[in-house]
């Protein structure tokens, strides 16, 4: 059973281009649909708002990789940025920094770089701030800061 197969089960509604094994594509690709790369790419991958993924012999190497979502399961070389998430499988490989709203990395995957998670813009709530400091009263009424997280009195 091939993953391209099962794949294509999983999203049978929407269109997915493949890029074969045996491909070398020198240059840049922008898409309107799913992409699938398999073989070799050397230059830059854009998908507004779809989903990219690197098959376990794809080799992509690029300073501008962009996707709605991104699934690494070859090797990457180069940044990339998912709008909405990131996946790195297992026997995968991504040299690069990283800039998504959420991030997969499974165990036995290779990653080298940074990670900037950014809050998506969709209607989520914001994470409540921490609470200010918070005084004590210590004997002889002097007011003392409390420890952060501690409810003790910093002396």
């Amino acid at each position: 059973m091939s993953t391209l197969s099962g794949r294509m089960d999983l999203d049978s509604h929407r269109a997915t281009s493949s890029i074969g094994k045996s491909v070398i594509v020198k240059g840049n690709i922008c898409s309107r649909e799913d992409l699938y790369i398999d073989g070799e790419l050397d230059g830059a991958v854009e998908l507004q708002e779809h989903r990219l993924t690197i098959g376990p012999n794809g080799k992509v190497s690029s300073n501008a990789v962009k996707a709605r979502e991104i699934v690494v399961l070859g090797t990457v070389h180069g940044n990339v940025e998912a709008a909405d998430k990131i996946e790195i499988r297992k026997d995968a490989r991504l040299v690069g920094d990283i800039k998504t709203a959420r991030i997969i990395i499974e165990d036995g995957a290779y990653f080298k770089g940074s990670i900037d998670i950014v809050k998506t813009e969709t209607g989520k709530a914001a994470i409540p701030h921490a609470p200010k400091a918070q005084s004590a009263t210590a004997p002889g009424n002097a007011t003392l800061p409390l420890a952060a997280g501690t409810g003790e009195p910093k002396r």
